[in-house]
């Protein structure tokens, strides 16, 4: 018999920790060769750099934009999650938000293909966009003000217009091997120093 909670409804069962740490390293493995290969890249590298079958990837992932979206969502809640671990260990809150923004840079090199692999599912990429926001933008706010706080940075720059001036420095990286967003953005992150 299965227990029953005080509502009266059978409590669901989540996933075992050894399959949600699989998982994780699955997509943590598929992130990465998104970065080098894009989001079109065979399922079998994915399976190979995971050290997994294909099959445990189809098992968890019946398509690739299923595939696409969890690795997303993976990105965008590392990304959020690294924040205030990165605030509290760095030793200032500039260091803190350049390799935030270095984590920020990783996530939009692998999210350009997005679009693509949903093909038409217009309403789902724009529920993405809003968890992105809503998970992102406070993250870099709080990183912000804490660089202005401590006077290594000008005050005044929003959140979301950094992320976004990040954002469009990123798109070249696609269609030109040679544009390395990496050298500009840090050119814009110099800017923004105090002098």
């Amino acid at each position: 018999m299965k227990p029953v909670g005080t509502s009266g409804e059978v409590p669901v069962r989540g996933k075992r920790a050894d399959a949600q740490r699989n998982q994780q390293t699955l997509l943590t493995a598929a992130a990465a060769v998104f970065v080098t290969s894009g989001v079109d890249a065979p399922i079998r590298e994915i399976a190979a750099s995971a050290g997994v079958g294909m099959g445990t990837i189809y098992r968890h992932f019946p398509t690739r934009a299923d595939l696409v979206v969890a690795v997303y969502r993976h990105q965008v809640e590392a990304c959020a999650e690294a924040g205030p671990t990165l605030l509290a260990d760095a030793g200032s809150p500039l260091v803190a938000l350049r390799q935030w923004v270095d984590l920020f840079v990783d996530f939009l090199v692998t999210k350009h293909g997005l679009a693509n692999a949903m093909q038409s599912d217009t309403s789902g990429f724009d529920a993405l966009h809003a968890y992105f926001l809503d998970r992102l933008v406070p993250v870099c706010g709080r990183l912000l003000d804490a660089a202005v706080e401590a006077g290594e940075i000008r005050s005044g720059t929003q959140a979301y217009e950094l992320m976004r001036g990040i954002g469009n420095l990123c798109i070249g990286h696609d269609s030109d091997p040679r544009y390395d967003p990496r050298r500009l953005v840090e050119l814009l992150l110099t800017g923004l120093a105090t002098d």
